[in-house]
């Protein structure tokens, strides 16, 4: 497949992970988001979502199964990541998915904003909805693409989905129940998810 917003524009103006996280933290200390939304609580899950992403950074720690089907990969790769700094599953996900892609040197990742590419969200929509983050992995000498994978686990997204949809479901509750799964599983379906998402490249 070939995506018609992915353009080599498009990636060079890309972010590799250092630099992106330092974004967020540079406009947080101005009272900025990645959007320009700078409303109190989407502050507030900015400044959320660099203490989660710091641990993960810190702690998480990737299985000798997911790094043998990394280590396997051989031809040169663009891991392109739609995300936002506000987002609260990209903080959850990408240190690992980092720490995942440092494993192979045919692997380079890069990060744009949602917001500022909405021509590239659209053509990765989760049931009609831009949700992120989201992994899109590109073949890097013609840019084709191989596969997606996101927002999140599907072991999660979908009673995440369900109760968010539901009236009477405090979506407050519904978030916070999201994080406390997040911190317990500790990485473990993120990887195991994201190996049989490799796999199926393959």
């Amino acid at each position: 497949m070939k995506s018609l917003a992915i353009t080599n524009e498009v990636l060079t103006k890309a972010l590799d992970y250092d630099s992106y996280t330092k974004l967020i933290g540079d406009l947080f200390s101005e009272n900025r988001t990645t959007n320009d939304d700078n409303s109190e609580s989407q502050l507030n899950y900015t400044k959320l979502n660099i203490q989660r992403a710091s641990r993960w950074e810190k702690r998480a720690k990737l299985n000798e199964n997911l790094k043998e089907v990394v280590n396997k990969i051989n031809n040169d790769q663009i891991w392109l990541v739609i995300t936002e700094g506000w987002c609260g599953d990209a903080a959850q996900i990408l240190p690992f998915i980092n720490k995942i892609s440092e494993l192979n040197e045919k692997i380079e990742l890069k990060l744009i904003l949602r917001d500022q590419h909405p021509e590239v969200m659209d053509e990765f929509l989760t049931d009609g909805s831009r949700s992120i983050p989201k992994v899109v992995v590109l073949n890097k000498e013609n840019l084709d693409v191989l596969g997606s994978w996101g927002p999140r686990p599907k072991a999660v997204h979908e009673d995440y989905v369900k109760k968010r949809r539901d009236p009477d479901y405090d979506n407050k509750k519904a978030a916070e129940e999201l994080h406390l799964w997040y911190a317990r599983d500790k990485g473990k379906t993120i990887q195991a998810e994201f190996k049989e998402f490799l796999e199926s490249l393959n």
